[in-house]
């Protein structure tokens, strides 16, 4: 039987409103303003080594470029979006929460997103219950579909691998297969001792995460291809591979610009793709930068005025 304990209510039960908690120092407005000023710190920190002429220079000049990479880079808040207006009934304001949730997670360290969010919903949102449940059920099926997604990647890819030097690691990569392989199967057999969701929700909660994945890994292939439209298919699909495989890293921030190392090492001698795949951590990086910024701001703003308020 699932954990009923961690289980929440239908949308209908509970209403998406302000909580009407009294403005005072708390340990909460703390933690909130220590974590504004660690977004603006991480954020200079990352941008003090990026080639702003370099990147730019390589950026193609296209409105479709644009439109596509914006696209891209929201897909994920807006899938969890619609997660979570299923389970919960969102608003409109828990979308900006959810991008805040994928600056912490990539500016910062991986799954203090997750920590965020979670007190987000119990400031905003009424529970019987504790949210705890439906957030912890959303990260480990997002793990799972991204494991699974990676390994139908590699797959595809498998007729492509001659292209990389992959030399005496072949040992250490089948190491790691394994590892995602039994991973994804012991949580999925074991799915009723760590889900707390009904089998309707998780099934929406799964599809929506491989929905998530195909669309941003097309929408990366697609800009990719404006860059060097003259790259062979193989080489798209390398790269799309060795990112998912980045992105199953835990803990680690900035994956994209992991990756981007990684593929440069992967691709050697070719110049172009490697400096491809530097441009877009760098760009990708530079919007991490600028969304957590205008948040951090806005926050600092925010509890200053309530504080003179307060007065």
């Amino acid at each position: 039987m699932p954990d009923q304990s961690l289980a929440v209510t239908p949308a209908s039960s509970f209403a998406f409103e302000e909580q009407g908690r009294p403005r005072q120092m708390t340990i909460g407005s703390l933690v909130g303003t220590g974590l504004s000023l660690l977004v603006i710190a991480a954020a200079l920190w990352q941008v003090r080594n990026v080639n702003f002429a370099g990147m730019l220079g390589m950026v193609p000049k296209s409105p479709l470029f644009w439109a596509i990479f914006a696209v891209s880079y929201l897909a994920g808040p807006m899938s969890e979006w619609i997660i979570f207006r299923r389970l919960w009934g969102v608003g409109p304001a828990a979308f900006g929460a959810l991008v805040r949730k994928l600056i912490y997670n990539e500016l910062l360290v991986g799954y203090l997103g997750e920590v965020y969010f979670y007190t987000w919903a119990r400031q905003h949102l009424k529970f019987v219950a504790t949210p705890f449940g439906a957030v912890k059920d959303v990260a480990v099926l997002s793990a799972v579909s991204g494991n699974v997604m990676t390994l139908l990647f590699m797959v595809v890819a498998f007729p492509f691998l001659k292209l990389l030097p992959l030399h005496d690691h072949a040992t250490a990569i089948g190491w790691s297969l394994a590892f995602v392989i039994g991973t994804s199967l012991a949580i999925m057999f074991w799915r009723r001792s760590i889900f707390s969701l009904r089998r309707d929700e998780l099934l929406m909660v799964l599809a929506m995460h491989v929905l998530r994945i195909l669309a941003i890994t097309g929408l990366s292939a697609a800009l990719w291809h404006m860059v060097l439209p003259d790259t062979p298919l193989g080489w798209w699909l390398i790269l799309a591979t060795i990112r998912l495989l980045i992105s199953r890293l835990p803990f680690v921030p900035n994956k994209d610009v992991v990756f981007a190392g990684v593929a440069v090492l992967a691709l050697g001698e070719d110049v172009q793709l490697a400096a491809l795949m530097a441009m877009m951590a760098a760009l990708i990086l530079i919007t991490h930068v600028l969304v957590g910024l205008s948040f951090a701001i806005a926050d600092l703003i925010r509890r200053k005025a309530n504080a003179t308020d307060d007065r």
